[in-house]
């Protein structure tokens, strides 16, 4: 069960990338999280209401506000860095925050079987390269980097907070409410900001016309991560968070793959390898 909830995870995690990327090439990326997560909130909270969650609300909860605080930094940063350079490039670049929780499970006593040990180490690999990363070139390409590494850091905090919110199954769907609702909170916050200095809300052409057009993608986008967030939690908690991790940050293939179907970015040989060695290190963690 570990393994199909990881994998789920990076599933819904890498199509969620894609559609954010492709969203914020249109929109501001503070609105794109913003909103995003929004819609998420309202559908979350019904089902808060309908599963009668709020019995669950506890001490762990605070757990859930502090993953919410730190993932609209790390989305920011992330998306605006997909708006920079190629998907293909950046998102493996952000699976690299797997390094929080794998080694926050070695501290809590996870011990991997020797197999498992080697399936980290070849998915770690072939995750980085199926992006074909580009250290060098122009400063936009530096930049890029840069709040990549940030939103990873970001990413893997997020993952080791989300796995101790909850312990059962309406507690998670809580959990996941108050991250989104902490979410929309720091965001609208810097969003606000961010107009009062200057910035944009909404596009600069298309206005709300074109926010209320993507609205189906927009909910999409902030749907499968809350639904990524829940799959890892559950994932986490039936097995090795080490294991967990690993699998979960697998999305970046299947960001790469998404941009490679629909905006024909072409993968390169080494590209393919790591998908390739992705593919072998996920065979040898779910086999370990």
């Amino acid at each position: 069960m570990t393994a199909l909830f990881a994998l789920a995870t990076s599933l819904l995690w890498g199509l969620a990338d894609f559609g954010g990327g492709l969203l914020t090439r249109r929109m501001p990326a503070l609105s794109v999280v913003v909103a995003s997560q929004t819609i998420a909130v309202v559908v979350l909270g019904a089902i808060v209401v309908a599963t009668g969650g709020w019995t669950e609300a506890g001490p762990l909860l605070w757990y859930a506000v502090a993953a919410g605080a730190v993932g609209p930094v790390a989305m920011l940063c992330f998306y605006k860095a997909l708006a920079l350079g190629p998907m293909g490039v950046v998102s493996p670049l952000g699976s690299l925050g797997v390094l929080v929780p794998v080694s926050i499970g070695l501290l809590l006593g996870d011990r991997p079987g020797l197999l498992q040990f080697a399936g980290i180490g070849v998915a770690i690999v072939g995750v980085v390269l199926a992006g074909g990363p580009e250290l060098r070139g122009a400063p936009v390409q530096r930049q890029a980097v840069m709040l990549t590494l940030i939103a990873a850091f970001g990413f893997g905090s997020v993952m080791a907070l989300i796995a101790e919110a909850s312990t059962t199954l309406t507690g998670l769907f809580l959990a996941l409410f108050v991250q989104r609702v902490t979410n929309v909170a720091v965001g609208g916050g810097a969003l606000y900001v961010s107009v009062k200095r200057g910035g944009r809300a909404l596009p600069e052409e298309g206005g709300m016309r074109v926010v209320t057009a993507a609205l189906p993608a927009l909910a999409f986008v902030g749907l499968a991560d809350v639904a990524a967030n829940g799959t890892y939690a559950l994932a986490a908690q039936n097995g090795p968070v080490t294991v967990a991790a690993v699998l979960a940050n697998l999305y970046p293939v299947v960001t790469a793959l998404a941009a490679r179907g629909v905006l024909k970015e072409r993968l390169r040989a080494v590209q393919a390898g790591g998908a390739a060695l992705a593919l072998v290190g996920t065979v040898l963690l779910a086999t370990g």
